[in-house]
């Protein structure tokens, strides 16, 4: 049956067609912008219709697609315009309408995608823990312990504080300075599936040699193995469920991955309880129980479609359909997302990246457009800054030093990890709220909301230390504090650099510009993991604290002026928000949105009104 038709319009039974074209480029209405606006990045408008057909038909029979070339038609017709003429069968107008209106409709194949793929950042979460446990025991084992009286009688303390730091921060050097880069190699030649089969093949093997480890040097090559397997997940993973997801939901779906890393640390706490009285070889099972959630990613991976976008990025159209035909309800959806690929795939050609030679060449070619391109540099700066931002806001100091930290509060070893385990029960439970909020509220919203909470939450907890040790209020003041610095961050910069860097990169620059996000973060996280042992000895526990409260509020500035919005926008919709100016959109925030932001909420005045930023665009 064929969708209403009113005028010159397509109206579908019982929606705004406004509000029905899902993952299609026009910047609608219900996404927060005009779908005639002639700024909008849309590279099929203005096409008469008779040529978009002809173009269709050309595209399908280069392709091999000529079979499906009726639905690829109507699918271009969806992307150019809303208000086109199309005769969609009824099952067609349902799908099409169910994207807004049942959004979270989609195929078991998606859900199964992003489940199976996301286990890989629970092997990064656990093992954080299984280290930040071990950290109690293994520098006994081999005899590099940083405090007690046999160090400060050699006199070596603070070296071996360093080097503890160095035992722990080593899978993130690795990862920053060598596996993120590989992943783009890997991903050429291999696919998202294959690049991640290859890290959980890494993420496997590297825990079980951390666990039998029987020097510091074997552990630390082993740690230096188990980085190299989580860079090459860490890049591919939220990329991949990115591709696959529709822009509807995109957001809540690419939050798993943060989702899993915070159930990897619940349940290396979880280990680390379980495991706390086994003797000598309590270090070796909490760090060797990593490799648990290696198992399932190996097997499901091979059963998860391949992302469309590689496929046509890769020039193989007929086999990009197919994984659509999955991942999508029905074929008019994978249709119009097909052709939109191929279109913007040409438009990105034509006037955001060039053509790239092969292998290292290319790549060096690629990276540098990063930074030359002036879209690809603001996706850039902004990925950058949210990035940092999870290591400035001081989140890993809990994660990597939980046990430590409460054992100088005075803790015993057990109430140190019964801690530490609230800790990782308070970060699950409160990552749940960002599948819902992440795409309601959006990603600079919840950063904006999220840190002046952290600031102030790890500046209390730090000030706590000031209690007493034999006080009994010290360690619940201090776990209180942190366990409410732990719910805050859970649903905003938890989730948000992993969704926020998969996102914001055009295709041509997808692994290149997700492999930069990455060697940020984790360059970081290798810098403050290795300084906060010597820190906590030069500063004690409430000057780090106070560091870091610090770093949170500079992390919103820096937010503040240069990350924009990306919410509900597909991937390629983004290239008009990365169009402005970086120069325009901090202006506009100190001269537009501060202004009014002081006015509506320190002032009280109701009737204040923020400009909006104008729709400039450069060329």
């Amino acid at each position: 049956m064929s969708a209403e038709k009113t005028g010159e319009k397509t109206a579908l039974p019982g929606v705004n067609i406004e509000h029905a074209v899902g993952e299609t480029p026009v910047v609608t209405p219900a996404l927060g912008a005009n779908a005639e606006d002639p700024d909008d990045i849309n590279p099929l408008r203005g096409i008469p219709r008779e040529e978009l057909l002809a173009d269709v038909e050309r595209f399908a029979r280069e392709t091999g697609l000529e079979g499906h070339l009726d639905l690829l038609q109507k699918g271009a017709l969806l992307v150019q315009s809303p208000y086109n003429e199309v005769d969609l069968t009824e099952d067609e107008a349902r799908a099409i309408r169910e994207e807004t209106t049942h959004k979270w409709k989609n195929p078991r194949a998606l859900y199964f995608t992003v489940f199976v793929t996301s286990i890989a950042s629970a092997v990064q979460g656990w093992d954080v823990t299984g280290s930040n446990g071990a950290n109690l025991s293994f520098p006994d084992a081999f005899d590099i312990a940083d405090t007690g009286a046999k160090c400060e009688a050699a006199g070596n303390c603070s070296n071996n504080s360093w080097l503890i730091g160095l035992i722990n921060a080593m899978p993130f050097i690795t990862l920053s300075l060598f596996a993120c880069w590989l992943s783009d190699p890997l991903n050429h030649y291999f696919g998202r599936r294959g690049t991640i089969f290859i890290g959980a093949i890494f993420s496997l093997l590297a825990p079980i040699g951390s666990g039998l480890s029987q020097n510091w040097k074997q552990l630390l090559a082993c740690r230096m193995l188990l980085g190299m397997g989580m860079g090459i997940k860490d890049v591919t993973v939220p990329v991949y469920s990115a591709e696959n997801a529709p822009a509807s939901i995109r957001g809540a779906l690419v939050t798993t991955f943060q989702m899993f890393i915070a159930f990897g640390i619940f349940l290396g706490n979880s280990a680390n309880l379980a495991v706390r009285n086994t003797g000598n070889i309590s270090w070796r099972l909490q760090l060797g129980s990593a490799c648990i959630p290696a198992l399932p990613l190996l097997m499901g991976v091979l059963f998860c479609p391949e992302s469309p976008r590689w496929y046509m990025k890769k020039k193989r159209p007929e086999a990009a359909f197919k994984s659509l035909l999955k991942l999508r309800n029905n074929p008019i959806q994978a249709a119009r997302d097909l052709y939109y690929m191929h279109a913007m795939l040409e438009y990105e050609r034509d006037h955001i990246g060039q053509t790239h030679g092969p292998g290292v060449i290319g790549f060096a070619q690629r990276f540098g457009e990063l930074f030359t391109i002036p879209r690809n540099r603001r996706a850039t700066l902004a990925s950058f800054i949210v990035m940092i931002a999870q290591q400035l806001c001081g989140i890993n100091i809990i994660a990597f030093y939980s046990s430590s930290i409460f054992t100088n509060a005075g803790a015993s070893v057990q109430k140190a990890l019964l801690a530490s385990w609230g800790y990782g029960l308070v970060n699950f439970a409160f990552a749940w709220p960002a599948i819902w909020t992440i795409d309601r509220f959006g990603r600079r919203f919840l950063l904006l909301f999220t840190f002046p909470h952290m600031a102030w939450t790890l500046l209390a907890a730090g000030f706590c230390f000031w209690i007493p040790s034999t006080s009994p209020a010290s360690l619940p003041c201090i776990a209180l504090f942190v366990f409410l610095f732990a719910a805050v961050y859970s649903p905003g910069e938890g989730p948000v650099p992993w969704t926020y860097s998969a996102e914001c990169f055009p295709l041509s620059h997808r692994e290149v510009g997700m492999s930069w996000a990455i060697a940020t973060n984790f360059f970081w996280a290798s810098v403050l993991t290795l300084t906060f042992p010597p820190m906590l000895q030069a500063l004690g526990s409430v000057g780090a604290f106070g560091f870091y409260a610090g770093t949170n509020v500079i992390a919103l500035i820096l937010i503040f002026f240069f990350v924009p919005e990306t919410k509900q926008l597909t991937l390629e919709e983004l290239d008009n928000v990365f169009a402005v100016p970086t120069r325009t959109f901090a202006k506009h925030k100190l001269t537009k949105v501060l202004p009014w932001f002081i006015k509506r909420w320190v002032f009280w005045q109701r009737d204040a009104v923020c400009e909006p930023m104008p729709r400039h665009r450069e060329e």
